[in-house]
Formats: structure tokens, sequence, C-alpha cells
């Protein structure tokens, strides 16, 4: 099959688990035997410009007309079966969705977050989960500046929500989301139910799968900010310390953010705690084939929750906020632990469980490592993804017409499916 990937690429200053999947899809499907081409934009590209250029990106945010015609003459040379595209953000907008219609070129979607409503693109606002724009108004975004804290930055992204509100429910023949919870929290944009498939990520066993014996320790491999849950993290391991101040328990901090700084300082002055910094992917996930849990304390409700994945792959038991994509990964009490969002006393309990039955959780990490095995690793993967793509270049929507095409007899959607070398990547420019 010829497929043509398009992404905007994140910047390489925090690790970034949608640039992770298009990678590692990509190869997939090449390793497949599959002909496809990665075609992206970098974001970081943005710092290098001139004030004149960044002075037009809120208006390519809407519309990238040279996103647009570059495509369009890909489209023309390459003429692939499919296009699949990732993030748009903002360097290729949805221009490239009508470059795909005008040369009848099919196109399947991965929502890899919640910018179809939020313009923050995490439903997370204030240090709490919000949903006031989850039935498609904009109204509550402009007014909060939601994007970036400014209403200015805000107005750009909630224009392209409203303005391209049919473009992705008429013109895209598949959406691919990465959990049900995700898919849910889509339904107030009315996108057709039957071409909406739900595809969860997976996580290759990596090498760290054969360390060595488990330390007394738990560890956090995240981005360190609110959303993230950085500041639960330090509430509860302080509640922790307090009631067992004779514990023998080590937290293991890895990643860098906004609150890295402030964490680096907590952890100077709190009692057991060994901040990484910033650490390769191997790295990481040495770490947390090292620990007895890993800790997954997000307060946004996350599309899908990677590292618990990469946790599990590792043996290693999750726990997390039972919101969310978690409770479609973790299993509370069978595979890992869910508490009660944001409750600091559930997350010191956890912690208090870890400490006092260490040969439970070595249990749970058993568990959650054939749990791994049976639903997350790569194996049929690119056929899964080609299975949507075929039914995209089956049943498209009409070109030219924003109609649907029949999809009758076609299996239901909805069963659980689920990225790096640059030099297969080629800029779109």
């Amino acid at each position: 099959m010829k497929i043509l990937v398009l992404h905007s690429r994140y910047p390489g200053t925090a690790p970034s688990g949608e640039n992770l999947v298009v990678d590692e899809e990509v190869a997939r499907l090449a390793a497949a035997g599959h002909d496809v081409t990665l075609l992206q934009r970098h974001n970081a590209d943005i710092a290098g410009w001139g004030p004149l250029h960044k002075a037009t990106l809120p208006l390519g945010v809407v519309w990238n007309e040279a996103s647009r015609r570059s495509l369009a003459h890909e489209l023309d040379r390459a003429r692939p079966d499919v296009v699949h595209v990732h993030n748009v953000f903002p360097l290729l907008s949805p221009a490239v969705v009508v470059a795909c219609r005008d040369a009848g070129v099919p196109v399947v979607r991965t929502v890899h977050n919640y910018r179809l409503a939020c313009a923050a693109g995490t439903y997370f606002r204030d240090g709490r989960v919000c949903h006031d724009c989850a039935d498609g108004r904009v109204g509550p975004a402009l007014r909060h500046g939601c994007y970036r804290g400014s209403r200015l930055a805000t107005a750009p992204v909630a224009a392209s929500a409203v303005l391209h509100r049919r473009t992705w429910r008429d013109l895209v023949s598949a959406h691919v989301f990465i959990s049900a919870a995700q898919r849910d929290l889509h339904a107030g944009l009315g996108l057709p139910p039957e071409r909406c498939f739900v595809k969860h990520n997976v996580v290759a066993v990596p090498a760290a799968a054969q360390a060595g014996p488990r330390e007394h320790a738990v560890a956090v491999v995240s981005r360190l900010d609110a959303a993230k849950g950085a500041p639960l993290v330090m509430a509860a391991w302080d509640a922790f310390t307090a009631r067992r101040p004779a514990s023998a328990l080590r937290l293991v901090v890895v990643g860098s953010g906004d609150l890295a700084g402030e964490v680096a300082a907590w952890a100077a002055r709190s009692q057991r705690v060994d901040v990484r910094g910033l650490l390769p992917r191997a790295e990481a996930a040495g770490v947390l084939a090292g620990v007895r849990a890993a800790l997954v304390p997000s307060a946004w409700e996350e599309t899908f929750g990677l590292v618990a994945v990469e946790a599990m792959a590792v043996g290693t038991a999750a726990v997390a906020p039972a919101h969310g994509a978690f409770p479609e990964i973790v299993t509370d009490g069978v595979d890992g632990a869910l508490f009660r969002p944001g409750d600091v006393d559930a997350l010191v309990a956890v912690l208090e469980d870890v400490n006092d039955h260490p040969s439970r959780w070595e249990a749970l990490g058993e568990a959650a490592r054939a749990t791994h095995r049976a639903r997350f690793t790569p194996d049929a993967d690119a056929a899964r993804l080609v299975e949507i793509y075929r039914f995209a270049t089956e049943h498209p929507v009409v070109a030219g017409t924003g109609r649907r095409g029949d999809v009758r007899g076609t299996p239901p959607p909805g069963a659980h499916v689920a990225a790096r070398d640059d030099r297969a990547a080629r800029p779109l420019s």
C-alpha cells in the first residue's frame, strides 16, 4: 500500500509521545513492506523565523496556503492510496485536508489530543479538568485565553476550530482515537460514529526489561508541570514521609518542564527524593524497570498515558488516576492501581501499600507485564492500521461534496488497534 504520512513535529526540547508514535508507526509500516513516506514540518523552526514571518503564524494556523500547494504537488507526483494526518498545528493547518479532497485521496486522521474542541488541547484549565468547550463552543476559550494564557494567541486556534469543523467532520474518511475515553469526549463535535476507530498506542519491550533486582522505590517519568500532576506528587510524598518517617521507600523523578526548578528545590529539602532530570528513553525505561511502581499522576484526562504502558512493558505496575484513558489501560488491583483523581490521601494510601507490601507489587508488576504482552505490543499494529486504511479507501467520503460514502455492511469500528527514522522523513515546505 502507498501511504503518505503528514505531521507537524513538536520541538525536541521535551519528549513527545506524539512524535514517537508517528516515527514508530512509519517504521512498522515500512518494515511490513508498505511504501510509506513521512512529510513533516518542524515546529522548532519557528524560533528562527524573523519578526515579519512570525507575524504570519496566526493566519497560517487557520489556513496555510504554502502547505496546501506543497502537498497538492506531492499528491500529484506520488499518487498515494491514502494520506495519514497526525498533528497539523501550527505549521500545516487543515488546508492539507482540503488538498487531499481536491486530489481525491482519502484521509485518515489520528487524533492525539483534544484540540479539535479545546484550544489548549488538554481539557485542563486553572489546575482542573474543564469541558466548557466540549460541545463545540469557543467562547469560554477566548474568555479565559486558554492557549498559552493569552486571548490574542487563543483567537486563531479558536477560529480554526470553528471554521474547519466541517472540514474534519466531512472530509476525513476515518478518525483514529487513541482511547475510547478520548473518542467519547469528542462526541459533541458530531463526527460520524461509523468513521471513528479506537486504536491504542503500543510499546515494544526495551532491553531494560531484563534489568536486575528492583529498588525499594517508586518513579515518576513525566513532563514536570501542573497538568501532568507534579504538584500532586510533591504533596503526596510530603504527606507520606510525614506519616512514615522511618520508611526506606525512595522517589525517583525523571523529566523536565515548567516546574522542573520548583521540583528540584522541593527535592533538595524533601526526604529520599532523587531527581534525575531529562533522560534518553532507554535510560528512562531502565529507571522504570528498577522500581516497584510507576506513578503516573496526571491531573488532566490523558488521551492515552504512554508511560503507564512503558512501565507495564518492563514488568512494573502503574499507579494512575481513575480518569481519562487510564481505566482502559490499568485494572485496579490486578495489574496496577487507580486512585481518585487529584486526591492526595488516596495517592498516599497507595504509597503506603507499596512500602508495606513489596511482594504484592512484584506480583502486580508481573500481571502488568502479561497485560502488556496481551494488549500493547507492536506485533499486529501495522496490520490493524492497514485495516483502517483499507476502510478509508473502500469507503471514502465523496470528494468535493462533503457527503459520506456508503459504509453499510462494514464491521463496526472501535476495536482496539493501535516512530524514529528521520532519514525516511522529508520536509513539507
